[in-house]
């Protein structure tokens, strides 16, 4: 409990709340909470201050860097917090949510799964829910467009899984980040990617005749079908990165799309398109979108499983 923030202090109120030896000396106290570090130390300055404690929890795989404890989870578990900090320790926690990825349609590349980083509110001693969403399905014909990733989520927040890329005369599906489109089968006439979420993703690219687009990653929309040549599918745009595990690794990218031609690349953990057997899937737990292929079926790729990973300092 912090001291009061007014009026008298004793000696006996900084020893209750900070602990220390008899005789209470307050170079004891150098470094506490807000307290100077050296120097003259005069009572006022303990005014509010309160002895650290730090938040203690379980769940996932735990690392440790520095001060701070890292927890990963690439399947659905809990966080369980077993000891409430409080400010002058830790309160709060970091966190990165990152959804599943989007299966590649039989021309469009899969949406990279909605990516979101940021600062809990204050946490108390509860268990909270974590969900890890799967990779989108992969194409099942030529006409089939890839199915949508899963939700991830932790501490009531929710990332959006990344929309299935589009097939012939179909759009990309919208998601984290959308899907790219497809190809109408006839004319000049384009097929939209689909849209990214607000916050978490891009849009995918469009597809136009004989090739589909590439799936918008977190970082970047998808290309547009032919934006490199000819018949040629758009590369999946670019994933975003995070060193939050304290190396940087770069997740929620777009899977290329695929054309007559060729097939575009993928980044950010995402699958490439290929231009008719092979395309690449996103890779597990970076949701990353996966690759369209010409004529869908068992060629296309799936999606890439999401991740959450919390982060707070416990020392």
């Amino acid at each position: 409990m912090a001291l009061q923030g007014s009026g008298q202090i004793s000696l006996q109120d900084i020893q209750d709340e900070f602990g220390g030896s008899h005789p209470i000396s307050l170079s004891e106290y150098y470094g506490v909470d807000t307290v100077t570090s050296s120097g003259q130390i005069a009572m006022s300055n303990f005014y509010g201050t309160s002895n650290a404690v730090f938040m203690a929890a379980t769940g996932g795989t735990v690392t440790t860097s520095g001060d701070y404890k890292i927890h990963v989870f690439t399947s659905s578990g809990a966080f369980n917090v077993t000891t409430a900090g409080n400010a002058a320790g830790s309160n709060t926690a970091e966190y990165l949510i990152v959804a599943g990825g989007g299966g590649g349609g039989s021309l469009g590349g899969g949406g990279g799964g909605g990516y979101l980083t940021g600062t809990s509110g204050t946490i108390g001693a509860v268990n909270f829910s974590v969900a890890v969403g799967g990779g989108g399905s992969r194409s099942t014909s030529e006409y089939a467009r890839g199915g949508s990733g899963g939700t991830s989520s932790v501490f009531s927040i929710s990332s959006t899984g990344g929309g299935g890329g589009g097939a012939q005369n179909s759009t990309g599906i919208s998601g984290g980040s959308g899907g790219g489109g497809g190809m109408p089968t006839g004319g000049g006439s384009t097929y939209a990617g689909g849209s990214g979420t607000s916050g978490q993703g891009n849009n995918g690219g469009y597809g136009q005749r004989l090739a589909g687009g590439g799936g918008g990653g977190a970082n970047a929309t998808g290309q547009n079908a032919n934006a490199r040549g000819g018949n040629l599918g758009g590369n999946g745009g670019a994933g975003t990165s995070s060193s939050i595990t304290g190396s940087s690794v770069t997740r929620a990218g777009g899977g290329g799309g695929t054309g007559w031609s060729g097939g575009g690349s993928g980044s950010g953990g995402a699958g490439g398109g290929s231009n008719f057997y092979g395309a690449g899937s996103g890779a597990a737990n970076t949701g990353g979108g996966g690759g369209g292929s010409w004529g869908g079926g068992t060629t296309s790729g799936t999606g890439g499983s999401g991740i959450v990973i919390i982060k707070y300092k416990y020392q």
